[in-house]
């Protein structure tokens, strides 16, 4: 339990001073809420996003998750309609945002992808996995900063060179 806690409290000073805006995902896909569970499947099978905002008239209205499809495919007829299983009660976080406020309140939710919104409108996803990429660059990035050599000195003046005469031979 402690090496989890001093864990998270590394991860929280990693994260602190840094706008989500750096991190979160902004190529991403949306259903509305008359898509279907067959639509929500051809979404996950076609790239590597496993949840979904909901959106109606521009505002995120609710999450599918993936577990929820995949329980409400197991119970459901695949017709039925996203607005059914979709999370109505989930957090979002503010495009201005700091990373270690958004990672408190990931550990907040049952759901682990949040809504990211400037003047309420969708510009970004956050997820678990794409908070752990950005660490793991943040720190090779941090990794090669520190174990780059010094700069060598700058010389004041570059070294003096005797000019050679015109038809004069060098003596090698």
């Amino acid at each position: 339990a402690a090496t989890q806690e001093a864990s998270l409290v590394l991860m929280k000073s990693a994260l602190a001073g840094i706008p989500i805006s750096r991190a979160m995902l902004t190529e991403f896909r949306t259903l509305s809420p008359g898509d279907t569970l067959d639509r929500a499947v051809e979404l996950i099978l076609q790239g590597s996003q496993q949840d979904f905002p909901v959106l109606a008239e521009d505002q995120v209205i609710g999450i599918l998750t993936r577990a929820d499809l995949l329980k409400a495919l197991a119970q459901q007829p695949r017709i039925t309609r996203v607005e059914t299983i979709m999370r109505r009660e989930f957090h979002t976080v503010d495009a201005g945002d700091m990373l270690e406020t958004v990672f408190a309140r990931q550990q907040e939710g049952a759901c682990h992808t949040l809504p990211v919104l400037r003047q309420a409108r969708l510009v970004g996803l956050v997820t678990s996995e794409n908070l752990g990429e950005f660490l793991m660059i943040q720190a090779a990035l941090n990794a090669r900063a520190a174990s780059a050599p010094m700069s060598p000195p700058v010389s004041v003046a570059p070294p003096v060179v005797p000019p050679t005469l015109t038809g004069a031979r060098q003596v090698a």
